[in-house]
């Protein structure tokens, strides 16, 4: 007897980066997560949500997240019905194909981007199309009209770095007749965002999330920006405890330290641009990044060769089989001590 859907049966799903049991030995640069700590305010935010012997943790959290849509509507300008909080952006991202894609509707995304929204689409029976990019970083083929449910874009393009123009964004927009969801999971990185275009256009969501320049992956911290009506639909279909109360504490202390998170993505920019510099003098191939991350191709475009030299060394960068590419690496920014020992390995194996 078969109790499974069969497109559930039959599907691959997800294959995170590889996190090594003895993480601690390795220098990780395979999942762009940020090397530096969380600000010390968040440290102090969950000891105190904890208390002296975990007596907050009997109850349930606040199942709307209000103190964590008030501090990200301070930040970024909005009313707070106009944000809704998530157990990482994946959760959003899960949310707004389910409220949007019916099974047998379409969703497209640019290829490369992120894979996981292809997943969400099988999970939910969703039809999928894909588009590719120009040289010059433009989505090849996009229709005048495009009639799918929803288009993700992820800005800046992950695993290739490059940000899209916000005037270009604002034409896509325009052009399609469902939601185009900004996934800008790196915005921090860039010199710029599309947030203002949520302002303007009803069919515009923003995901965004504390994983990276906030350092809190472990905390599974994210949030999207639509107009109301939006956030209302996702909030009817989320997890009514989506986010734990230590997850809470930590979210709202972070969003309230811009000071430290300026200084962090400051850091990892200065570095970003310092190691594609000193890759490129060794005749790589790097795109320019807005990211955590580069994308990097040795002189002989063997990326498999240069990701198994690397390992062997205890460095973790992330390889891709995608015939697109295979060529290259992603390698996620950490410190400047980590990138030197990264840069060092490289020229070793040549």
């Amino acid at each position: 007897m078969n109790l499974l859907r069969p497109n559930i049966a039959s599907m691959n799903g997800y294959v995170p980066g590889f996190q090594p049991a003895d993480i601690a030995s390795w220098i990780k640069l395979n999942t762009n997560e940020n090397s530096y700590p969380p600000s010390p305010k968040v440290v102090e935010a969950i000891l105190a949500e904890l208390g002296p012997d975990g007596a907050s943790l009997h109850t349930y959290p606040s199942a709307s997240s209000q103190k964590l849509r008030e501090a990200a509507g301070e930040l970024y300008g909005f009313d707070p019905s106009w944000i809704i909080m998530a157990n990482g952006s994946d959760e959003v991202l899960n949310n707004l194909i389910r409220a949007c894609a019916a099974e047998g509707e379409e969703i497209g995304y640019v290829h490369p981007s992120y894979s996981y929204y292809a997943t969400l689409a099988e999970i939910q029976g969703a039809r999928v199309r894909t588009y590719g990019l120009t040289d010059d970083f433009r989505i090849a083929g996009f229709p005048e009209r495009y009639e799918g449910k929803i288009f993700f874009l992820t800005t800046p393009n992950a695993p290739l770095g490059p940000a899209f123009p916000v005037e270009y964004i604002e034409e896509l927009a325009q052009r399609c007749a469902g939601m185009l969801v900004l996934d800008e999971t790196y915005a921090d990185f860039a010199d710029g965002n599309a947030l203002d275009l949520v302002r303007k256009y009803d069919n515009v969501v923003v995901t965004r999330t504390l994983s990276k320049s906030y350092a809190l992956a472990g905390m599974r911290l994210g949030l999207a920006i639509a107009h109301p009506e939006i956030i209302a639909a996702l909030d009817k279909i989320r997890d009514h405890y989506n986010l734990d109360r230590l997850a809470q504490a930590a979210c709202v202390a972070a969003l309230q330290d811009q000071a430290y998170l300026k200084e962090c993505c400051g850091k990892i920019r200065k570095t970003r641009e310092w190691f594609s510099a000193e890759l490129r003098t060794i005749g790589y191939n790097v795109i320019p990044s807005q990211g955590n991350y580069v994308f990097a191709a040795s002189p002989d475009r063997d990326g498999k060769r240069i990701y198994e030299g690397l390992f062997a060394r205890k460095i973790l960068v992330r390889h891709f089989s995608d015939t697109i590419l295979c060529h290259g690496l992603r390698i996620s920014i950490g410190t400047q001590p980590e990138m030197e020992k990264t840069l060092a390995a490289i020229k070793e194996i040549g």
